[in-house]
């Protein structure tokens, strides 16, 4: 069971959207006429997705989406009437999951949630791959310089300026990223 925030101007296709949530076995956390201040919402509330319903996604609802997305990510499925593919584009850039053109079918509600939940995870394990990937590259930046540090400082080659900052690191009980950080901002205190 899920807890749903729902963001709909409309007050009947709320009721309706919340009774087929109920249906599908899902709980409603709120309903909310604006998608205002939606950071403050969502740590109140924390529900584990939003649905939000409107004629067309405002520039001030995708930017609060964005910022949800970036510090509480969550599902988010926006269905709209909007079916113009750069605004689509910015809602997903925006952080939506699903973004449903025209009409809602209320017997698809889980399938719709089944597919955004699905479709949120997938994009969140990128992410997260991505974010792995871009500290590896700094850390080996980092090391690279630090090594080149001490080859130079203290004439070594690669292999021992490798196997010192490893010996200092296993010392410290601290990453060799972290050591090779510490050792380049010593450095530059010293000269």
């Amino acid at each position: 069971m899920l807890h749903v925030l729902i963001i709909d101007e409309s007050h009947s296709r709320a009721e309706e959207l919340s009774a087929s949530l109920n249906a599908a076995g899902h709980r409603v956390a709120a309903v909310r006429s604006s998608i205002h201040d939606l950071t403050a919402q969502m740590e109140a509330l924390k529900p584990d997705i939003v649905l939000i319903e409107t004629d067309s996604p405002s520039r001030d609802t995708l930017e609060n989406l964005a910022v949800m997305s970036r510090d509480m990510p969550r599902p988010v499925i926006m269905f709209t009437h909007e079916d113009n593919s750069d605004i689509m584009r910015a809602a997903f850039r925006a952080g939506v999951s699903a973004y449903i053109v025209d009409n809602l079918d209320m017997a698809r509600i889980k399938q719709i949630i089944a597919v955004a939940v699905a479709r949120f995870e997938e994009h969140q394990i990128l992410k997260q791959a991505v974010a792995d990937a871009q500290q590896k590259l700094s850390d080996r930046k980092v090391l690279e310089q630090a090594k080149g540090l001490l080859m130079k400082a203290r004439g070594l080659d690669e292999e021992a300026a490798y196997a010192a900052l490893r010996k200092l690191s296993m010392e410290r009980a601290q990453p060799m990223a972290k050591v090779a950080d510490e050792l380049l901002a010593m450095a530059k205190l010293l000269l």
